[in-house]
This record gives structure tokens, sequence and C-alpha cells, in this order.
């Protein structure tokens, strides 16, 4: 039997190389000359055949033409991507004034930071509660045959992953822990801007971007729970701080106790103890100033 696989589409990934270019400034030289050659048959007009100062007005201004459309500058941290009818033939990043063949194809690129800060988005974090989060992103283009062929717009492609790349790890994480036992999105921030920027990375370089830096700008939770969760928040730092009030007293009352007992300072039988623990824990745990009582009964028997 006859094995038949219809065709694949695999994406050809394009690849920058150094594009053959020359400098500008000989280029100049011979503009300099092609303008000084027009301007010498000028003046010989008298003297020379009239066919003969044509000719070289006409040469020299065809030489200044041809010359002249193939300059170009680039400024430092910048790239010119040259094509001959649509086929790349190289980058060129040698900054100051360039020249190439008239008929090239000549695209600019900047090859500096771009800071993006995103717009608010809504994410559902690993619990499902839903979250506000934004991002900021330092990006950088670092391969331009990349960045113009590969995509068809590399930066709206750049927004579009920063967006993906948020939603994504913020469905990876809690929001919080307050047990302190999980990596979250707000107790964890080096960690978490590491792995977004991971992410975006890995989604950018078809489009032969990097990303330099990124992180947070806005996380919090979505209005319709943020009053809920505040409340729980407090609730919870309630209930820890009183479990840490009440630890203490335990020790407390058992070190008292155990000094009472072992300097003979009182002997007490375990009722009297058990009104001892209470007394302690009441004053202890208590939330008022105390109020001593004396028991007058007691003082006349």
């Amino acid at each position: 039997m006859t094995d038949v696989r219809g065709p694949t589409n695999a994406l050809t990934q394009s690849r920058e190389r150094p594009a053959s270019t020359t400098s500008g400034y000989g280029m100049l030289l011979v503009l300099l000359l092609s303008i000084v050659a027009v301007i010498a048959a000028i003046t010989r007009i008298d003297i020379m055949d009239d066919v003969i100062v044509v000719s070289w007005i006409v040469v020299a201004t065809a030489v200044f033409l041809f010359v002249s459309c193939g300059f170009y500058l680039l400024q430092p941290n910048q790239a010119v991507v040259i094509t001959l009818f649509g086929a790349y033939k190289g980058t060129d990043r040698t900054t100051g004034l360039r020249w190439t063949l008239p008929w090239m194809g000549k695209k600019k690129i900047s090859a500096r930071a771009n800071n993006i800060i995103s717009e608010r988005i809504k994410v559902n974090d690993l619990r499902g509660n839903p979250i506000e989060m934004a991002a900021q992103v330092v990006w950088r283009v670092t391969d331009t045959a990349q960045a113009l062929f590969d995509v068809d717009d590399y930066k709206a492609f750049v927004m579009v992953q920063i967006e993906a790349a948020v939603r994504t790890i913020g469905s990876r994480y809690p929001y919080d822990d307050f047990e302190h036992q999980e990596i979250t999105l707000r107790g964890n921030h080096d960690q978490v801007g590491s792995e977004l920027r991971a992410e975006l990375i890995a989604r950018l370089t078809v489009a032969g971007i990097t990303v330099d830096e990124c992180g947070f700008t806005h996380l919090a939770y979505a209005q319709e729970i943020a009053g809920a969760m505040l409340r729980r928040q407090q609730a919870q730092a309630v209930v820890a701080a009183r479990t840490t009030l009440v630890e203490g007293a335990v020790g407390m009352v058992e070190m008292a106790l155990a000094q009472l007992s072992a300097k003979n300072v009182v002997e007490l039988d375990d009722e009297r103890r058990a009104a001892m623990v209470s007394n302690l824990m009441v004053v202890l745990c208590g939330e008022r100033d105390t109020q001593p009582v004396v028991n007058a009964g007691s003082l006349y028997q």
C-alpha cells in the first residue's frame, strides 16, 4: 500500500545575516565628483564640442542620481533590512552614513529597548478567584529578519503575547496563602516575575524578540470580591493573633505554676489550681484591663 500524506505547512523561520553594503562616505566623494563634472562641463561649453559637453552632463547627472538614491543613515541601535524584489538580502547594523544599490529595498527597524505597561485584565487564579493584573515589560528586537518576516506586525504580536503570558502565570498560582505554605502571586514577586519573563521569552522567540525585564504593576482582587476577601483577611489575621496570644498565655501559666510549686510559695489542690489557671488565662487573654477583686470574707475567717 502507498502511504499518502498531505503537504506539511511548517513555518520556515528566517535568520538574520549581515547585508552586503558599503560606507556612504566613499560614495559621497563620487557624488561630489559628479557635481564638479557637471560644473566643469558648463564652464567649458564654449571651448568643447556641444555633443561632448551634453554627453558629459548627461553621464554626470546619471551618476549623481544613481549614487544619491542609495544613501541611508543609521543611528546607534538601529538596523536596516535590505531586500531585493521581496527577497531578504541581509541586515545592516553599522552606524553612520551607509550606501547600497538604489534598487535595493531598505526597511529601518529599531533595536532599542521598548517599555510597555499592559492593560489591566481579569484573571482567575489557581483557586478560581477573579483578580486584576497588569504587567510592565521591557523588550527589544534581537533578530530583525524574524521580526519583519515571521510575524505580520511584531509590535501587536508583543502586546497579544504579554496578555496571554499574564493569564497563564495568573492562573498557575493563588493570589494569596494565609498559611504561607504555597507560592503566591502576592508573596513571591521575584519567582513569579522570573516565570513570567521565561514564559514571554518562549512566546516571543518566533518573532526574534527577547525580554530584558518584566514584573507586575497591578495585582489585586476583582471589585466584586474585594470586600469579602478583605473581611476574610481581617478574620484570619484576628484568628492568627489570638492563636499566638493563647500559646503565649499557656506557656506563662505553666511557668507560673511550676515556679510556685518549686519555691513552695503556696500549696494548691486540684480545685485551686484549676481556679488559678482559669483566672490567669482570663487575665492574659482578655482585651480589657484587669480589675482586682478582694474576697473580704476570706480575710475575716
